[in-house]
């Protein structure tokens, strides 16, 4: 059974992730040694126990300080949410960031509503409805990501901080 899930502010998560970097390296190590459906299972079990407990409503840092990099299908969804072209839609909200990839012109994200809402919901890119990963198979391939993740989703240091504790 899981503690009560208290939101940490986000602010913090960078740091308690850094406090912890060790402990979570030798934990991805260690989950590494998984077989990829145990992996997959394990993760993917923790995620619906920790969103149980959280509305990403009460948080949103993920839409205040990440870029989702926008494929040209998600271009034209939100072209097409916007009522305009898609050329109109890249010279209004996106740009090329240093990969190639086209990405919003500034953070947070144009579509987030004072309240956390999604203006877009229905149509938000991929890379928003996959976020924050801790739902998808073949986890063993994002561990690092997972890591990374953990500095910006409260649920995912929830994840992490739960599978050491197990681990102990």
């Amino acid at each position: 059974m899981l503690p009560k899930f208290e939101l940490i502010p986000p602010k913090e998560l960078p740091g308690l992730v850094a406090k912890q970097s060790a402990a979570f390296k030798s934990l991805i190590k260690q989950l590494r040694k998984l077989k990829p459906a145990q992996l997959d299972t394990l993760i993917n079990s923790a995620h619906i126990a920790w969103f149980d407990q959280i509305d990403c409503l009460d948080c949103g840092n993920c839409c205040r300080s990440l870029g989702p990099r926008l494929s040209p299908a998600d271009i034209d969804s939100l072209a097409q949410a916007n009522r305009v072209k898609p050329a109109k839609f890249i010279d209004s909200h996106l740009r090329i960031d240093e990969d190639g990839d086209y990405v919003f012109q500034q953070m947070p994200c144009p579509f987030l509503a004072a309240d956390n809402y999604c203006m877009v919901y229905e149509k938000r890119p991929k890379a928003c409805r996959d976020y924050p990963h801790t739902h998808q198979r073949n986890l063993a391939t994002m561990l690092q990501l997972t890591l990374k993740n953990a500095e910006t989703c409260p649920v995912v240091y929830g994840i992490l901080s739960e599978l050491l504790t197990r681990k102990s």
